[in-house]
């Protein structure tokens, strides 16, 4: 279930809305005037959730790439690139 504070809360109990965000590990909506106005959330779930984003822009630039012939290299083939550039970082 959605968190939903009113702004005025965000003013007169700023420290129980950072609470209830790193608690929460949710966001936490806003609202001025009955509107949503506002998303608040703790910086180690952004975090989270700009990583999960950046996985998925990855997981989708793949699939394109496989939906367009390119069938990427073998496990034989990545593992050879990893040890030659650790060796060559020696």
């Amino acid at each position: 279930m959605p968190i939903i504070k009113p702004i005025s809360d965000l003013r007169n109990k700023s420290n129980e809305i950072s609470e209830l965000a790193h608690n929460s590990n949710e966001p936490i909506f806003i609202t001025k005037n009955g509107e949503g106005d506002l998303v608040v959330m703790s910086m180690s779930h952004y975090s989270k959730m700009q990583l999960k984003i950046d996985l998925l822009g990855k997981l989708s630039v793949a699939q394109n790439q496989k939906a367009n012939g390119d069938n990427g290299r073998t496990l034989k083939q990545v593992m050879a690139k990893i040890r030659s550039a650790i060796n060559v970082s020696r």
